[in-house]
């Protein structure tokens, strides 16, 4: 696995501890769905979040956040309605994004909840 794969999965892994921390239940890890793959769906109460997780090992010039494009936000939306579907569930559902940027040997993890209102 190349060096960047595994810090992604390393953010990955420092977004679901931050997760259960939190209070939530991770229901998923890397759901996928046709062309769609979904880093981690997590429900807390009654609201499931849809979560995608950016990580960055320097400072950019844009948000870290501001690099999901439309298509990978149509795909999130068709990934989780699959999925809502499929499990026969009734809840909320909420677009996250959980930033991870390395900074030396620590990390700055941010969560930006409710990202993408369609609805």
């Amino acid at each position: 696995m190349g060096v960047h794969n595994e810090f992604g999965k390393l953010g990955e892994e420092k977004a679901v501890a931050f997760l259960i921390k939190n209070g939530y239940q991770i229901r998923y890890r890397n759901y996928r769905y046709l062309k769609a793959e979904i880093d981690v769906i997590a429900q807390k109460g009654e609201t499931l979040a849809i979560v995608e997780v950016r990580s960055r090992s320097s400072e950019f010039h844009e948000s870290i956040a501001d690099t999901i494009g439309k298509k990978k936000i149509k795909l999130l939306i068709m990934a989780a309605d699959h999925y809502v579907v499929e499990n026969d569930l009734d809840v909320d559902v909420r677009f996250d994004v959980i930033t991870i940027l390395k900074k030396g040997n620590s990390f700055i993890l941010n969560h930006l909840e409710d990202c993408f209102n369609f609805f």
